[in-house]
């Protein structure tokens, strides 16, 4: 997550307006959220601290893979944290194997220390074992994070109306309990838990006596229309796959549109793709899937 204003990051060659000394990068420790909540509320003003706060503690509150820092690295001046990159690490499953990969999330610098951004970011970023990724830059920030080594994994997003997707014979769907999870994987039933308790739609849909996890997250688009927005699917053909199914179930919970990443159109769902938003950037060995963004600020933050 990227400030919207440009006044937000810091400029590639600026310098701070007189010399700033004792400057340093640090892991941010449990002692610096309240002054990192409060740095970055004034990085984001369309946010509350509490919303950081909210976000910082479930994510303390959550395994994560050991030698990593828990929240990221802050800018230290003389004890007080003058600038941050959040960092939410976990160890996720891909193609059956655990990797270890970092949301680089909100970043914010104060304006007196800018000259330091890329050297924050270079320091935060700099293990090559980790795939670090951006779901939220700011339209005017991709030349600057593509400077830094991350290359475009998502390129827009589709808006689709489910419901109006032919219906599918043989489907049932129902939202996540630990009695209609058997045929998920260990992995898969910790990750519907955990976003359910974090206020997301867990949801299990099943055909043919197999067992299809997704996570959906209600929010409002422009304050009003109410959409849900599509944070883990195993594969993104299961949402063709299950669309009428899905689709109707969400519409009795008051969510007509679904929002979902991709690179293109979906020609077997009714609805618009566009990259005017949507774009995602990742830098490591192992890419996100389209449809996974489990466990990133989406879930923690959003939710």
């Amino acid at each position: 997550m990227l400030p919207i204003r440009k006044t937000g990051l810091a400029s590639e060659g600026a310098v701070p307006a007189q010399p700033v000394i004792g400057v340093r990068i640090r892991e941010i420790g449990t002692a610096d959220l309240a002054a990192v909540a409060a740095l970055l509320t004034r990085g984001f003003p369309f946010r509350r601290e509490d919303y950081w706060l909210r976000g910082l503690e479930r994510h303390a509150a959550r395994p994560r893979p050991a030698g990593c820092p828990t929240f990221g690295y802050c800018l230290d001046h003389g004890g007080t944290p003058v600038g941050v990159i959040l960092l939410l690490f976990s160890e996720v499953q891909c193609d059956g194997v655990s990797i270890v990969r970092a949301n680089v999330s909100s970043w914010y610098v104060e304006a007196a220390f800018r000259a330091f951004s890329s050297m924050l970011v270079r320091a935060a970023t700099r293990d090559k074992t980790v795939t670090y990724f951006n779901i939220t830059p700011a339209p005017h920030t991709w030349p600057q994070v593509e400077a830094q080594g991350f290359s475009v994994y998502c390129r827009g997003q589709i808006y689709a109306a489910l419901a109006l997707s032919p219906p599918k014979a043989g489907v049932t769907i129902g939202e996540f309990a630990e009695s209609n999870s058997a045929g998920l994987s260990a992995y898969e039933v910790d990750l519907l838990r955990q976003h359910a308790d974090w206020g997301c739609l867990s949801m299990v849909v099943h055909e043919a006596g197999i067992s299809y996890p997704f996570v959906f997250q209600k929010h409002r688009v422009k304050n009003w229309l109410p959409v849900y927005r599509l944070l883990y699917v195993r594969d993104m053909a299961d949402v063709a796959r299950f669309a009428s199914a899905i689709g109707r179930f969400l519409l009795r919970r008051g969510g007509l549109l679904v929002r979902l990443d991709a690179n293109a159109p979906m020609t077997a769902l009714v609805g618009w793709y566009s990259e005017r938003r949507g774009r995602k950037y990742a830098k490591g060995p192992h890419p996100p899937d389209l449809g996974d963004l489990a466990f990133t600020e989406a879930a923690l933050f959003d939710a």
